[in-house]
């Protein structure tokens, strides 16, 4: 992918990922469906996707926020997309800051994008709109809409991202 040429997706776990295998077992983070969603999307524009992390948001550390920061700084492309989980979105976005000339937006999902009735495919839509829209800076695209990432918090109790 040439400099500013291009979407690269970086995947770091979280829900939008995530197996279950059964109602009595848990979870694990599996093979990222980021490029599968993409693709029955027939999305023309150019894209990298690069799985950078299998984790659940509350599992990241200082030292995986500072990888996601080193690949972000370090990308070739202007216009970054970044599946994360939901319940550290924020704190990962917050580490982003300040990374001049890039257009960087965190999506996630609220149901693992291998569920029929997933928000992923829709949040990944949506990021993929924003990342090719907005102007430099940090953004999160959940539950339709586009947030400045220092002005948005999750509400646990609603399930959903509101304005700080």
């Amino acid at each position: 992918m040439a400099a500013n040429d291009g979407i690269l997706v970086l995947t770091t776990g979280g829900t939008f990922d995530k197996i279950y295998f059964d109602t009595r077992s848990s979870f694990e983070v599996g093979d990222s469906v980021v490029g599968e969603l993409l693709a029955q999307a027939k999305v023309s524009c150019s894209f990298e996707v690069r799985e950078l992390l299998r984790k659940d948001s509350l599992e990241l550390t200082d030292q995986d926020r500072a990888l996601i920061r080193t690949e972000v700084v370090e990308a070739d492309s202007n216009r970054i997309v970044i599946t994360h989980g939901t319940d550290t979105m924020t704190e990962t976005a917050a580490q982003l800051r300040g990374i001049p000339g890039k257009t960087i937006v965190l999506t996630g999902a609220l149901a693992p994008a291998r569920f029929a009735e997933s928000d992923a495919p829709f949040n990944l839509g949506l990021a993929f709109g924003a990342v090719q829209s907005m102007e430099a800076g940090v953004y999160i695209a959940m539950n339709g809409t586009v947030f400045v990432a220092s002005g948005v918090r999750k509400d646990a109790d609603k399930n959903l991202f509101v304005e700080t």
